[in-house]
């Protein structure tokens, strides 16, 4: 996936908006907590396993294919219109050949399954909102988490999931999480992506190895006992505790300095993602200083007019 810093926001202010509170939390160095939160998580979907295992790409070269990921999130949740739609239908293109036979189910797998697309999506946009609760400023103001959650499911627009699954509040993530425990499990193959992810080998760089354990740290303590213990990952009290005080720091740090400290460390560990915040904080206004919609975005630069990603793939498989 190719990016053009310069082209991050030159039509308009994408789906969002500068008083968004989806800028206000994906732009903030808490999510890259949130970030290892979600890749890590993915991992309980057994086809999403599956998928991952198939295709090697966290196992050849990890921090790009990490980096990549967490860009499209970004790009989606930050970039104008053009951006976010180029961005998805790409996306979509790199998975369509991702198929195969799930082992412990015997059924088949496909990385655009919009059960698994949903998986993706809510575990992304509520883990970047827990890290910046816990790392960050603390939990948003009842109107913005309302709106947040809205913005989440205009953001679903841009995957495969079915619009009417996707949840719309915090009351109806948790129901979601609920609906959706009994399907989770773990295998041989989600616990050794799971624990490479959190604590990366050094044979794949010493930068993303180190970077990938401590922040670990952090991730592990924002989650529910029952997902640690059934990762197999789960940490002592004392070390969630002892890794929360030094956190919030270098988080406070960082944002007191308009996130420059993680811009320049992105490129040593997240090029692309460094671009994209980097080319966040310089954007000047756009041609059209409003937001967008995915309906609109779609009809004005994607290829499949005004059907979104979801009715693309119920026709394609027809």
């Amino acid at each position: 996936m190719a990016f053009d810093p310069s082209t991050l926001r030159r039509d308009d202010y994408g789906f969002f908006g500068p008083d968004s509170p989806t800028w206000k939390v994906w732009a903030a160095p808490t999510a890259l907590i949130g970030f290892q939160r979600a890749v890590t998580l993915e991992h309980f979907d057994p086809f999403l396993t599956a998928a991952v295992a198939d295709s090697h790409g966290i196992y050849d070269n990890p921090a790009t294919r990490l980096d990549h990921t967490l860009s499209y999130f970004l790009l989606v949740a930050l970039g104008d219109g053009r951006t976010a739609i180029q961005a998805a239908e790409h996306l979509m293109k790199v998975h369509a050949p991702m198929t195969g036979i799930e082992p412990i189910s015997g059924k088949r797998y496909s990385a655009n399954n919009p059960d698994s697309q949903l998986w993706i999506h809510v575990t992304g946009w509520h883990s970047v909102l827990k890290a910046y609760e816990m790392f960050g400023p603390g939990p948003l103001s009842p109107a913005e988490e309302d709106r947040y959650w809205a913005e989440c499911v205009i953001a679903a627009e841009l995957q495969t999931c079915k619009p009417e699954d996707v949840p719309r509040d915090r009351d109806e993530v948790r129901a979601y999480f609920a609906r959706v425990r009994p399907q989770l499990c773990v295998s041989e193959r989600a616990v050794r992506a799971m624990h490479f992810l959190l604590w990366p080998s050094a044979d794949k760089g010493m930068t993303f190895a180190v970077g990938g354990r401590v922040l670990s740290l952090a991730t592990i303590s924002t989650l529910p006992a029952w997902m640690r213990k059934l990762g197999r990952f789960d940490l002592p009290g004392i070390v969630d505790a002892s890794a929360r005080l030094p956190w919030k720091a270098l988080v406070w740090a960082t944002a007191l300095r308009g996130n420059r400290g993680l811009i320049l460390a992105s490129p040593f560990v997240a090029k692309m993602t460094g671009q994209i915040l980097a080319a966040h904080t310089a954007a000047g206004t756009p041609r059209t200083p409003a937001t967008i919609s995915p309906a609109d975005a779609r009809e004005r630069y994607g290829s499949t007019g005004t059907r979104s990603l979801w009715e693309h793939r119920i026709t394609e498989s027809a």
